[in-house]
Formats: structure tokens, sequence, C-alpha cells
């Protein structure tokens, strides 16, 4: 993630508002992370020279059509209070798609 003096960096404000919904939207519904993360990769993969934060912007959208046509695939765990950013810097290969890009 980019950060600054260890802060996230947005450079527009629509930025941290697309950061702050994908992470209240899997923390509401009680997803788990990886529901959001895999959307996110695959949408750098797709388009990998489109700033970072509007691949966040179109993980959501995907995310959120998912959960209109009711996908399958999507599993719910616990998440409340279980503090969203911390689960997903650091872990598990998410480095990759949460670096500074864009």
């Amino acid at each position: 993630m980019p950060r600054s003096n260890g802060e996230l960096v947005f450079d527009a404000p629509w930025q941290g508002r697309a950061f702050a919904m994908a992470i209240g939207l899997v923390d509401a519904l009680g997803l788990r992370w990886e529901e959001f993360r895999n959307r996110l990769v695959a949408e750098i993969d797709a388009a990998p020279d489109r700033p970072y934060y509007e691949s966040w912007l179109a993980a959501l959208e995907r995310l959120v059509a998912d959960l209109q046509r009711g996908h399958q695939g999507l599993r719910g765990t616990p998440a409340h209070g279980s503090g969203m950013v911390g689960r997903f810097e650091g872990t598990g290969g998410s480095e990759n798609c949460m670096s500074g890009r864009g």
C-alpha cells in the first residue's frame, strides 16, 4: 500500500473512499478479506498499467455485482471488530497486490 512515514497515502479523496468502502463492505457483511483481495489481484492482472486505486474500485464493483447475483463462492466469517487493515497487510502474498502501484 502506498505510504509516507507509515501513513496511507491517497492522491485524491475518492481513492480513500474506495479503500474505506471495500474494507467497510467486507467487514459489514462478515466476509473473508480474501473475497475482496482475490478480486483485486484479478483486476490488477487484467490491467497492470491501470492506476492502483482504479483497480481497487474495479474490484469493489465486481464484489458488489457478485453479491447482487448471489455469487455462490462468497463465504462469510465473523469480521466485526477484527481490524481489517491488519488482516491484509503483510499476509500471505498480499504484498504484491497491496504494493505502491499507481
